[in-house]
């Protein structure tokens, strides 16, 4: 299966944005593993956040309205 890298660093950077309040240039400095730490307590019983809990976050939190996120 192909991905494309825009469409989901776009909605990490929106869930990094409502979940911690960062603002676009917070998500681009940060690297992979300072956003993993950062988003680890919001996995359950303090686990690290795996790849299908992130999944499920994003789903839970997805923006439905068909806005594009602010830049």
């Amino acid at each position: 299966m192909t991905r494309s890298f825009g469409p989901g660093a776009a909605r990490l950077a929106g869930l990094t944005a409502r979940l911690l309040g960062w603002r676009p240039d917070h998500f681009w400095q940060a690297t992979p593993a300072e956003l993993a730490a950062v988003l680890s307590p919001y996995a359950a019983e303090g686990q690290p956040l795996d790849r299908h809990e992130l999944n499920r976050m994003m789903e839970r939190d997805n923006d439905r309205s068909g806005r594009q996120p602010d830049a």
